[in-house]
């Protein structure tokens, strides 16, 4: 994991660690990824990711138009995001979560 920037305040010699800010990885729905598709892309990209909730996940995105499948620093939601989209599915660009 990546440590923080330090900044020292203007006028002072003490450091403060800022952290990184996170990110996240949102899958939208479309009209052409099947539900199996879907949820298998998420169980082959996203680390940790369990059936049981790839298939939850998937189902938020079908119903509610979106779901935040990962928050985590900037780097590996790049990959993430660009391993998902490399599949076909419709990805939201990255937020800061």
């Amino acid at each position: 994991m990546a440590t923080a920037p330090s900044v020292a305040p203007k006028g002072s010699t003490a450091v403060v660690n800022k952290p990184y800010p996170n990110y996240k990885v949102i899958v939208l729905n479309d009209d052409f990824n099947s539900f199996e598709h879907v949820a298998k892309c998420l169980m082959t990209y996203i680390p940790g990711m369990t059936s049981d909730r790839a298939w939850e996940l998937t189902n938020q995105v079908h119903f509610e138009g979106q779901a935040t499948v990962w928050v985590g620093p900037q780097e590996q939601a790049e990959l993430y995001h660009q391993q998902l989209r490399r599949e076909g599915l419709t990805m939201a660009p990255l937020e800061k979560a």
